[in-house]
């Protein structure tokens, strides 16, 4: 199964592609490292794969380019087929981040999500000071739904960080403790333009 887009191709993750993204440059902005994937030995690799593609609830795929490079990889996961629903996560080489991937990537895989899959409404979660993914969701048809706070995943964060300071108001400290701001975005099919 290959789905087509303009520029972007998008297939079933296979094992391969995991060993691929190994080579991916890495994340400046210490808010977006938990994207950065760590150096994994070949077990770690496989292990890996085994957890995103092991489970009938989630289907993972892997996006290339025209000049076949992997540039990134995208999920639906708590696929709830009964309801017609999924949450999609997407992940970027940060080598192919502000170029319009993402917004193909999602426009075309939505395309396959609502006409061939059949499904009614599609979610996701987003750092609120993400606003590079928060654009690119938002000009695919996604709106904000809900707003929450979740515990931030590295709370030894230099607070003084010029990056960290910038998006002050996407954080809070309650007891010490560093949370930020998510926001649950939604699509539908009749929000979908057919």
């Amino acid at each position: 199964m290959k789905i087509r887009g303009e520029r972007v191709i998008i297939t079933p993750m296979k094992l391969k592609d995991v060993y691929s993204m190994m080579d991916w440059g890495k994340h400046d902005n210490p808010l977006f490292f938990d994207y950065n994937l760590p150096p994994l030995t070949h077990e770690e690799i496989r292990e890996w794969y085994s957890y995103k593609t092991g489970r009938s609830n989630k289907k993972y795929y892997s996006v290339f380019n025209k000049d076949h490079r992997l540039i990134g990889y995208m999920g639906i996961k708590r696929i709830r087929r009964l309801w017609k629903d999924a949450v999609l996560g997407i992940v970027f080489d940060p080598n192919y981040i502000n170029q319009g991937y993402g917004t193909e990537t999602i426009t075309t895989y939505l395309e396959y999500y609502f006409n061939e899959m059949k499904m009614r409404t599609m979610y996701l979660e987003v750092a609120k000071f993400n606003k590079r993914a928060i654009k690119c969701y938002s000009k695919s048809g996604f709106y904000i739904v809900e707003k929450y706070l979740d515990l931030f995943f590295d709370q030894k964060i230099d607070r003084t960080n010029e990056y960290f300071l910038q998006e002050n108001s996407s954080f809070e400290i309650v007891e010490g403790k560093i949370y930020n701001y998510i926001y649950k975005m939604k699509i539908d099919r009749k929000a979908y333009k057919i």
